[in-house]
């Protein structure tokens, strides 16, 4: 799935909860309906981001997993 990122966040070598407070403060920052791409290498990012964006109600485009790095795409909703 290609998706076109507004903005890109690198979380690479973070540790929870950095990735997610990060993430926060950078979806904060977008319009409604833009996308944020964040890049971790932390493993336990994914159940985060997933607890972290139905908490929140932005939206999980996508999640993949490339080697070391997990990559995510998060719509702003509201």
């Amino acid at each position: 799935m290609s998706v076109n990122a507004d903005q890109v966040l690198d979380c690479s070598g973070m540790a929870c909860p950095m990735p997610i407070l990060k993430t926060k403060k950078a979806v904060d920052s977008l319009e409604i309906g833009q996308v944020l791409k964040m890049i971790a290498t932390d493993p336990g990012s994914g159940s985060d981001m997933e607890a972290w964006t139905k908490k929140t109600g932005h939206e999980l485009l996508s999640s993949e997993k490339d080697g070391e790095k997990y990559i995510f795409f998060i719509k702003r909703t509201k």
